[in-house]
């Protein structure tokens, strides 16, 4: 069992340094972390969501990974567990780091740089009610499903993009989020690279 263990957080650590991931050209857009945390389950592979309280100034009511802005000589690293830390009581000693995603750029002016990490399985959070309203978890098989996925365009601040919506069960995973996400379904394989 241990060995399986070691075996699946081996390669996930390989397809997430191999090849390197890519960075944002240097800017004034504020860094900014994101804790994208993984755990098996039934055989299954799961990440840790959440979904922000509608009563905050800005991204009211989202789902989002925890994390946030890196405070002066932060690492990526230090950033993503500090907030999960600070948002859903995640003990960063439990978080063994698998590697980062491509550097993602936010419409908010951030530049975030998501890192994986594995969990426990049966960890209890202890969401910071002021900012998160859920914690929940979703397998990732279920972000391959095409059929789940839609592209729509949308006008953001005057500028028409292509908005990426993942349609899970009653929940909508759009934005900074699902790019993220779409990022790691092709690192690990179960998306291919045309589809972005």
């Amino acid at each position: 069992m241990e060995n399986e263990r070691q075996s699946w957080i081996l390669t996930l650590r390989n397809r997430l340094t191999s090849p390197p991931s890519r960075r944002l050209p240097v800017s004034d857009l504020r860094p900014a972390a994101v804790l994208v945390p993984l755990y098996v389950d039934a055989g299954e592979l799961w990440t840790v969501l959440t979904q922000r309280t509608d009563d905050l100034p800005s991204h009211r009511g989202q789902i989002a990974f925890a994390g946030g802005g890196r405070e002066l000589k932060e690492d990526p690293w230090g950033a993503a567990l500090r907030e999960s830390h600070e948002e859903i009581g995640l003990d960063p000693k439990v978080v063994l780091k698998l590697g980062e995603l491509d550097e993602q750029e936010s419409p908010a002016g951030f530049r975030v740089i998501p890192c994986v990490g594995v969990i426990p399985h049966n960890l209890k959070f202890q969401p910071n009610a002021a900012e998160i309203a859920e914690v929940f978890s979703l397998p990732l098989t279920a972000f391959a499903n095409p059929r789940l996925v839609e592209e729509r365009d949308v006008l953001v601040n005057g500028v028409r993009r292509t908005l990426l919506i993942y349609h899970i069960g009653n929940r909508q995973i759009w934005g900074l989020t699902a790019r993220v996400l779409q990022n790691l379904l092709v690192r690990l394989g179960l998306e291919s690279e045309e589809e972005n």
